[in-house]
């Protein structure tokens, strides 16, 4: 069997269940895990399954071999295939840049992470980066425009000046820069992302899921909810939390502390 028949038989993504935390795999080593159709919609499937699965608080997008993802497969793309996912294209790259999740989900960077690939651990929540990986929008360097998110991310996750250094120069970022400019959240020895990055999953899947997510969605509309001195604002972040205050999670979280003992969240 030719490597190439390999690959067209083999799924370009899977969903690996570690406890409570589900980590999503891509797996088109050939292709530097570059976005087809095929991957975009099985990356996209896969991260609503774990966001619709109780049992899972957290998920892990990761990549194998040398790269977390090159971006657009250019070779499908001058094809004429559509890479975006096949029911779902309002999900956005990937299947993933444009898709509303309540489950936080943690970008696990092993290898390069370029373009549309960047994109997509830009629109994770969070991100933990092997030492040897590199990150960037190269968009500008083959006339082309990060148009998957990252040109309005990058600047809320860094400071403008380094943003636009970053976007209008094309060049890649290391490990430790990103670190440094907080881009990512924990930089791991080669061969210890997974742990790493599964140690900082189940340092919030431990927590009340409401309130996880309740926290999430609040961290990420209060931009858009004018300052915080607004009333407008409160009383967005009261309609968020007021199902969280009414679960059962929270007075199981308050029995738990008074009776000194972990607390057992029901997810409701």
């Amino acid at each position: 069997m030719s490597a190439e028949t390999a690959s067209a038989s083999t799924p370009p993504v899977r969903l690996e269940r570690h406890g409570d935390v589900g980590v999503i795999v891509l797996h088109r080593p050939e292709a530097m895990n570059a976005v087809n159709a095929a991957l975009a919609t099985a990356l996209g499937d896969a991260l609503e399954e774990v966001d619709r699965d109780p049992d899972l608080r957290v998920a892990v997008v990761t990549g194998t071999g040398r790269a977390f993802c090159a971006g657009m497969d250019l070779k499908a793309f001058a094809a004429g295939e559509d890479v975006s996912h096949a029911r779902h294209p309002e999900w956005g790259f990937g299947g993933v840049t444009r898709h509303v999740v309540a489950t936080p989900v943690i970008a696990a960077i092993n290898g390069f992470a370029m373009g549309g690939g960047a994109e997509i651990a830009l629109a994770c929540d969070l991100a933990v980066m092997a030492e040897s990986a590199v990150i960037g929008l190269p968009e500008v360097r083959r006339g082309l425009v990060a148009a998957a998110g990252g040109l309005v991310r990058l600047p809320r996750q860094v400071p403008s000046r380094l943003a636009m250094e970053l976007v209008l120069t094309g060049e890649p970022v290391t490990a430790e820069r990103a670190l440094a400019l907080g881009l990512v959240n924990r930089v791991a020895a080669d061969g210890e992302l997974l742990d790493v990055t599964l140690e900082l999953a189940a340092a919030i899947a431990r927590n009340a899921p409401l309130a996880v997510q309740a926290s999430k969605r609040i961290l990420h509309e209060v931009p858009g909810w004018g300052t915080d001195w607004a009333d407008a604002t409160w009383d967005a972040q009261d309609a968020l939390l007021q199902p969280v205050f009414a679960s059962e999670d929270a007075l199981e979280g308050a029995r738990a502390f008074a009776e000194r003992r972990e607390p057992q969240w029901a997810g409701r």
